[in-house]
């Protein structure tokens, strides 16, 4: 009989083989967005709420990723992401710190879809010109009933959706008893933010563009490297490399 632990490997890797699958046709369509907006100087945005915000996180600031990515940081941690208006809020204080481009992408990231907060985000963002791409189960939204007063769930205001697959309240291995444990959102979600950010990568070093990439500080000479790069976004990222 397999262990718990064995159990999750298995059934999680096969939901990442099928999110890989199925995301072929987005990355396909949304690539190009990204990586226009990356050679004309732009700035790709990120915003999660609550443990969404470990995937937005995941590609900011990060050895191997690009320079040029910032995140709206919510500082109640998703507390109150249901409050009306509050991401509305959030977007727009981010705006006037750091703005947020027309021509410019965000990736928006909540497994259910539903919370006010995340579609506060997108909807703010697509007002502003920018090119809305977003990570939820789609399967977990369509069961649910949206908490935004506009009544639509994240997937229904996006320009392009990765599903990551998950099942009704994501907890993937059962325990019997009627609970569920073994969380697949952040494994899956982390997985499809890098490939969006690897795809980009992959245009813009196709179209003969520079890559922005920030190296491990643990490698000679890296950390000057990253500075300099870092100065081309001054003001523009919330977590500036020092």
């Amino acid at each position: 009989m397999s262990s718990l632990p064995e159990l999750y490997y298995t059934q999680a890797n096969l939901l990442l083989e099928k999110a890989w699958k199925e995301s072929q046709s987005v990355l396909t369509q949304a690539t190009p967005y990204l990586g226009k907006c990356i050679a004309s100087g732009g700035v790709v945005h990120t915003f999660g709420s609550g443990h969404s915000e470990m995937v937005s996180r995941e590609v900011i600031g990060r050895a191997g990723g690009l320079a040029c990515v910032s995140g709206i940081v919510d500082p109640t941690e998703g507390f109150i992401e249901n409050l009306a208006g509050y991401g509305t809020k959030l977007a727009e204080r981010y705006d006037r710190r750091h703005e947020l481009r027309a021509g410019e992408v965000i990736i928006v990231i909540s497994n259910s879809g539903r919370n006010a907060s995340p579609i506060d985000v997108a909807l703010y963002a697509k007002k502003k010109g920018l090119t809305v791409i977003v990570i939820t189960s789609v399967a977990m939204s369509k069961q649910s009933t949206s908490c935004h007063e506009s009544g639509k769930r994240l997937f229904e205001v996006a320009d392009y959706v990765l599903d990551n697959q998950g099942v009704l309240g994501d907890a993937l291995v059962d325990l019997g008893d009627g609970i569920k444990g073994g969380p697949t959102s952040t494994f899956i979600g982390s997985s499809q933010i890098n490939w969006l950010i690897l795809a980009a990568l992959e245009w813009l070093k196709a179209n003969g563009h520079t890559m922005p990439i920030l190296r491990s500080q643990n490698l000679p000479g890296a950390i000057e490297q990253n500075r300099i790069l870092a100065s081309r976004y001054k003001g523009r990222i919330s977590m500036q490399l020092a």
